[in-house]
């Protein structure tokens, strides 16, 4: 029987038998004769094709034992990061959780603590001593004004919790205490920044009522409570719907005596609270009857030129304007119109001039006589001026101001040439030689129209040296240039479509 050793033919031994005799060759080798040659063949065939047989099966075996392994250490690999991703995924959600636990906690502590705070406002029994519990609830209203200051959320809750009637109350049941009343009076001015809903509520429990009957209490009132007080009626002047209930009440009589009374050394925020809280009131038109009753107009006019207060005040002078009796009262008020003239003259102050032009462009626009006081106070070189170095908003103002002096004017001219015509008509009529008194009729109607020429072309010359000069002025350039002969040309060429008015 033939024994297969690898896959070589070589190595294809046929019937190994050891010879029984010993020799000095040792053993060897027979074929069995009765193999053909075909015979022969087939084995061979038979062995390469069982070697490469085992061979492949071998190979095949291995690399299925490979691709069996492979998936499974894939399969490892894949899994574990799908199990760190999971892993992180729990650890921030325990973390979100803490911290929502966390934020839970503060919130219910802080919430306790507000309580607390609403309480200790409050009068509890009567066996405590009044001054203890002034300095209990002095203690929780300081507190409560610094909360409210920072958080807006605290504002609300503190709200909800019943603080604001209980601020309210301090003011009837501390009126001795002039600290307990400004740190019930910041904390309602607190409690209302920011917060409409507060401003309402502060409002309608009678804050403003009680707020005037403190004034009124007090002989001499602190400084600081009437400071506090007007920094109150200026926050809560800012909602609309308040305007109408703090403007039928006193306090505009009290913000005017309180911006009268102030000097230089007393705080200047608290003169710019009450110009605000004035300015905000002024809004609403029914308040400028409450207003004008006050000397405000008055003071405001005289107060122009203080840099501090000149825009505030040309603030509420534009609110007023925009009514007939604001306009009257501005009127009246001696040198007001030179005075309003003179601020288009405030390179400096942009803002001041456009105020100011607002206010002369409508009184212009509604009376004749004031009109008159803009054209005399020479308002017209000023106009121009404004038209070119203006801001835009002053540009449209001054050019429309212009527009009505000049339409006015020519009414005036017209007026009066309609007026000559009609006179002369029946002396011409009645004249022996009507050619003649025609042609003389003529000659006094060319007169007249050439007249007004010379004074509306003599006029447009005056305004424009004037207005050269202050150019030339302001770019410090020497003064012996101006005017030149080249401008003088040009203004004497000058025609009535120039008018500034």
């Amino acid at each position: 029987m033939a024994n297969f050793h690898r896959n070589n033919v070589e190595h294809v031994v046929l019937g190994h038998h050891r010879s029984k005799s010993t020799s000095v060759t040792g053993g060897h080798f027979r074929l069995w004769h009765s193999l053909s040659t075909a015979s022969f063949r087939r084995l061979v065939f038979d062995a390469v094709s069982c070697g490469a047989s085992s061979r492949y099966t071998v190979r095949s075996d291995t690399s299925s034992e490979r691709h069996h392994h492979q998936p499974k250490q894939q399969l490892q690999h894949k899994r574990k990061p799908n199990n760190t991703k999971s892993e992180k995924l729990s650890d921030l959600l325990n973390l979100a959780e803490v911290e929502a636990d966390a934020e839970t906690k503060k919130k219910e502590d802080k919430l306790e603590e507000l309580k607390s705070l609403v309480k200790e406002l409050q009068k509890e029994d009567e066996e405590e001593k009044e001054e203890e519990s002034m300095t209990r609830r002095r203690e929780a209203a300081s507190k409560m004004r610094l909360l409210a200051k920072e958080d807006l959320e605290v504002r609300g809750t503190l709200a909800m919790l019943g603080a604001i009637p209980t601020l309210v109350a301090m003011l009837d049941e501390c009126k001795n205490d002039v600290d307990s009343l400004v740190a019930s009076l910041y904390a309602l001015l607190n409690l209302g920044i920011g917060n409409d809903a507060n401003k309402s509520a502060i409002v309608k429990v009678g804050s403003v009522e009680k707020m005037l009957n403190l004034i009124e209490s007090r002989d001499g009132l602190d400084s600081s409570v009437s400071e506090a007080i007007v920094a109150n009626f200026l926050g809560l002047s800012a909602l609309d719907s308040n305007k109408p209930i703090i403007g039928s009440s006193a306090s505009i009589s009290f913000l005017v005596k309180t911006l009268q009374s102030l000097d230089d050394n007393r705080s200047p925020q608290a003169k710019q609270d009450a110009l605000r809280a004035l300015y905000n009131l002024s809004i609403y038109p029914g308040n400028v009857a409450f207003v004008l009753e006050t000397d405000l107009v008055l003071f405001l006019v005289n107060s122009i030129g203080d840099m501090e207060i000149t825009e505030r005040a040309l603030a509420i002078l534009s609110n007023l304007v925009s009514t007939r009796d604001g306009r009257k009262a501005i009127g009246v008020v001696q040198d007001s119109i030179p005075i309003l003239v003179d601020v288009l003259n405030w390179t400096d102050s942009p803002e001041c001039q456009e105020k100011a032009s607002y206010i002369l462009m409508v009184m212009a626009h509604k009376s004749y006589r004031d009109k008159q006081a803009m054209i005399e106070a020479g308002i017209a070189s000023s106009l121009l001026e404004l038209s070119l170095l203006g801001t835009t908003l002053a540009q449209k103002r001054a050019s429309r101001i212009l527009e009505i002096l000049r339409v006015d004017k020519g009414k005036q001219i017209s007026g009066s040439y309609a007026l000559g015509a009609a006179v002369s008509a029946p002396i011409c009529g009645s004249s022996s030689k009507p050619d003649d008194g025609g042609r003389e009729c003529f000659d006094e109607e060319e007169d007249m129209m050439s007249e007004e020429k010379k004074a509306v072309k003599q006029l447009v010359q005056q305004s424009l040296q004037n207005n050269m000069r202050k150019i030339v002025k302001r770019a410090n350039l020497p003064h012996d240039i101006v005017p030149s002969d080249h401008f003088k040309s040009l203004t004497s060429s000058s025609t009535s479509k120039s008018l500034p008015f």
